[in-house]
This record gives structure tokens, sequence and C-alpha cells, in this order.
């Protein structure tokens, strides 16, 4: 279930821009057959992968999904549906690489965003299985806090995002602000969101933020995760 904040921030943080076209993309290009002298050799196309979720992350990174038309949000529905699916089948083996688990975990939270049904539940699972396997990866622990943040448990979400930060991960300083802003400490999210404009001065975004909090054009509530 999508809880407060994302809904308010993500169309703050977007007003006036417009989302782009949704590009076209073909799944089956994920599975790979080849022919070898034991016989076919079976793979997955990892830079294929990478294409198609970095264009749904473009609209389904948050919620609401932002697409340039509802006929763009069905082709992506169904491509986030045909990639776990893929996924699933790459990760068929005793021991899942935590690069297929990353991308799977990844995969999931964008299909939630996109109402898969029983999307929130793998990715969940799957962060977990990753993080027992990587514990200190940067990008592993922010895309986890993320998600937990964007599910409405935003207690849970800021060791992973802090974590995250601590490793490097400069986009994890906005989070976190966010997060704070979820749970009612407006004071915690401004000294991130400053934060965040040290770490990362191009984004042009963090001042409107700061002045809608600062200045109370922006509504928060808090919440009891």
């Amino acid at each position: 279930m999508h809880k407060f904040w994302l809904v308010i921030l993500v169309w703050l943080v977007a007003f006036g821009t417009n989302a782009k076209e949704y590009g076209d993309y073909d799944p089956k290009r994920l599975l790979t057959v080849s022919e070898t002298p034991a016989g076919k050799s079976y793979g997955f196309d990892v830079a294929y992968c990478d294409l198609m979720l970095n264009a749904l992350s473009a609209h389904a990174k948050n919620y609401p999904p932002r697409f340039a038309s509802p006929q763009d949000r069905r082709r992506a529905t169904q491509d986030a549906k045909a990639l776990v699916g893929m996924l699933d089948i790459a990760m068929d083996v005793p021991t899942p690489s935590p690069e297929l688990l990353v991308r799977a975990a990844y995969a999931n939270s964008l299909a939630h965003n996109l109402e898969i049904p029983g999307a929130a539940a793998k990715a969940n699972s799957l962060f977990l299985k990753l993080l027992a396997v990587v514990p200190s990866d940067p990008w592993a622990n922010y895309l986890y806090g993320t998600f937990l943040a964007g599910v409405g448990k935003p207690k849970e979400a800021l060791p992973h995002l802090d974590k995250a930060l601590s490793l490097g991960v400069s986009d994890a300083a906005y989070t976190i602000a966010l997060t704070y802003l979820a749970l009612g400490d407006k004071e915690q999210a401004l000294k991130n969101l400053e934060d965040y404009r040290r770490r990362v001065p191009a984004d042009g975004t963090v001042d409107r933020l700061l002045d809608a909090i600062r200045n109370g054009r922006i509504e928060f509530k808090r919440s009891p995760g």
C-alpha cells in the first residue's frame, strides 16, 4: 500500500515538468541462447535488463508513476511483469548472484509502484536475501531503504538509508529528508535537504522543496511507522 508523502512530494518536485515518452522494449531479448560444442547454452542479457530498468525507473521510481499517456503506462506495466518473470527464470539456480538479486529486487519495487499485485512482498523478500549476502553494499541499502520508505515504513527505512549515505550514496540524503518529513520531523528534514544540496549542487529541485517546507506550502503528516 502506498502512503502519504510520496504522492505529495513527487508531484511537488515534478511540478512544471512533463513525463517523457516511454520507449519500446522487447523482454524476450533478456534470455539468450547460444550454440556451443556441448549444445545450447542459456544466458541472461544483463545490459538489456539494465536498459529496461533505467527506462522503468525514469517513470516509476516513485509513486505515483508518471507517463506521457495511458498507453505508455500499460506498455511499461507489461514490460515490468515480463522483466520480473525473466529475472525469476534467471535466478532459478541454487545460489543467485548478488548482481541478479539486486536487479530482481529493484524490478519488483518498480512493479509495486506500477500496482502489480504481490510485487511489494516479493521485493521485500529479495532485498532481505540480497542484504544477507552483501550487508554493506551501498546501493542495496539505498534501494531497500527507498523501498521501505515508499511502502510506509520510514523508521525501518532510515538505518538502511543512513548506511547508504555513509558509504557514499549522495542521493540517500534526499530520501532521508523525505523520510523525516513523513515522520513529522521538519528540522531533520531540512537538515538533510541542506546536506543533499551540498553534495549534489546541480539538482535544482531541492531549493523549491526547501522553500516549500520552510514557508508551509507543503503538508506532511506524522507516520506511525
